[in-house]
């Protein structure tokens, strides 16, 4: 499913309960995040709905390399010969996707019906074969805007993962926050802005400080890692996960 301009310029790509963003600079486009190794189709489709061709995508950013969001990653880097961007603390990751540190069992939340969906749209569009890849650039929040199109701010929020970034988009009002915050726990089916259960994420504790940095964008909308778009600003939404607390 394809948002047009869920943020000026900022297009979001639902598939398998996970989004990614095509961010469009000039002729350019950069993409945030990747899926699932069959959200390939819709990356495709939805770059010919912006009126895009694959040649003008430049780049891979990933905000984290959870399976759920390097899908199509290093296909993309080996067919489009464009380069993936992640924080230097998620190479281990990219090599193996599906090996993280969590705080909880995934065990308990298979009984949750929500997470049951949610578990078979994913593997249906291909999550428990993903692929890693040596081949990642990494790149220093200290170090100001990324040199991609669209130019985004890397905002560092670990906690989900430990080398976690969220990428702010200033001139356009708004962030992409991963999975920093979301809007949708898959785990648990509930949603509103809140930090992802502990069956995915290292260290809530971390995670729910560094909804701060989120909060300090001041971004208007919020596009997360999953769930629908944020529109009431960063802070608020900040605001509402930290209350809502690790689940």
């Amino acid at each position: 499913m394809l948002e047009r301009d869920a943020a000026q310029g900022i297009h979001r790509v639902e598939d398998g309960y996970v989004n990614f963003f095509l961010v469009e600079d000039g002729a350019s486009v950069t993409v945030v995040d990747a899926a699932h190794p069959r959200s390939w189709g819709p990356f495709q489709q939805a770059l010919r709905e912006i009126g895009r061709k694959p040649q003008d995508v430049e780049a891979v950013v990933l905000t984290h390399c959870h399976f759920d969001h390097m899908g199509f990653a290093d296909r993309a880097r080996r067919e489009l010969g464009v380069p993936l961007w992640t924080h230097p603390e998620e190479v281990s990751v990219a090599r193996h996707p599906w090996r993280y540190d969590h705080e909880r069992s995934r065990l308990p939340y298979l009984r949750n019906p929500s997470f049951a969906r949610a578990l078979a749209s994913m593997t249906a569009s291909g999550a428990l074969w993903v692929k890693g890849t040596d081949e990642v650039n990494t790149f220093q929040p200290s170090n100001g805007d990324l040199d991609v199109p669209g130019r985004p701010r890397p905002v560092f929020t670990p906690g989900h993962t430990h080398g976690h970034c969220s990428l702010h988009f200033p001139d356009r009002g708004a962030v992409i926050t991963g999975d920093a915050l979301v809007t949708l726990d898959v785990y648990t089916g509930r949603t509103g802005p809140r930090i992802v259960a502990g069956a995915a994420t290292a260290d809530s504790a971390r995670a729910l400080s560094s909804l701060e940095a989120i909060a300090a964008t001041d971004a208007q909308t919020v596009l997360p890692g999953h769930g629908d778009i944020w529109r009431d600003g960063a802070r608020k939404a900040a605001e509402q996960a930290a209350a809502t607390g690790p689940s």
